[in-house]
């Protein structure tokens, strides 16, 4: 896991209110609960590997929790959240953070990469937020942040599939965002560049194989397209998805915001 780096802002807002954060047991997710729970907040770590998840709570320390879920399954997602609430309480925060990757030419995408990046990425999204929308519409109150991707900006050779289903995730957000705004919902979008994770590892080792690098040949094209000259840390994207659940962001809703580096600027 990434070095521990307490967030710079401060959102006396977020103190003692409780977050879900799905996928949050490692990588970007992990960063994010470990940003809320600076900002005081309680947080619930929802991941299909729940060992890993309860691991992550651990690390978290006292008042934070983990649970078991499967983004792709209604049930799954249903049971999981009525189970934060009946051990936490209303939650006013969902991280819709939970995502998968592979990569392959387009040509050669089979059926079975295309629905396991849409399932996850995709419905996964609409799923948690249509849940917990439910909930915050009738308190009138709650914010929902996704995690996107660059790759929801432009399109990635490679990965194809996986930035249709950013693109799906951005396109949702904004639309949603619109349709709850008059219930005062706020719903945002975070898009990471190049994140050092083991999800980059992966990709780094595919994307070698498929244009005929070696691993570091890939990482030093990361860095070179990156203007501000190093790969991105799961932190700096934690620091602006606590700034975007945060009264500071309170005008802020259906964005897709950028955290890429330079890297994309539109």
């Amino acid at each position: 896991m990434s070095e521990v780096v307490k967030t710079s802002g401060h959102y006396p807002d977020l103190q003692g209110k409780i977050a879900i954060v799905t996928g949050g047991a490692t990588g970007i997710g992990f960063a994010i609960a470990r940003a809320l729970s600076h900002q005081g907040m309680r947080v619930a770590i929802g991941d299909i590997n729940e060992d890993a998840a309860r691991a992550a709570a651990r690390q978290l320390g006292e008042g934070h929790v983990a649970f078991g879920l499967d983004v792709r399954s209604r049930e799954s997602v249903e049971t999981g959240f009525r189970w934060v609430e009946d051990t936490l309480g209303d939650y006013h925060l969902l991280i819709a953070n939970a995502g998968v990757s592979t990569m392959q030419k387009a040509l050669e995408i089979t059926d079975d990469e295309w629905d396991f990046n849409l399932d996850v990425n995709t419905r996964g999204v609409f799923l948690t937020n249509q849940i917990a929308a439910r909930k915050f519409v009738a308190r009138r109150s709650g914010t929902i942040v996704n995690t996107a991707s660059l790759a929801a900006k432009v399109g990635a050779p490679l990965l194809a599939h996986y930035s249709a289903s950013k693109f799906a995730v951005l396109g949702w957000t904004q639309a949603l965002a619109r349709e709850l705004a008059v219930d005062g919902i706020r719903v945002n979008a975070v898009c990471p560049g190049f994140v050092k994770t083991g999800m980059q590892s992966r990709e780094v080792e595919w994307e070698a194989g498929l244009r005929g690098m070696t691993p570091d040949e890939v990482i030093a094209d990361y860095i070179r397209q990156t203007p501000l000259g190093r790969l991105e840390a799961p932190e700096d994207v934690a620091e602006v998805v606590a700034f975007l659940s945060s009264d500071a962001a309170r005008f802020m809703t259906g964005q897709g915001v950028n955290v890429t580096g330079g890297v994309y600027t539109g």
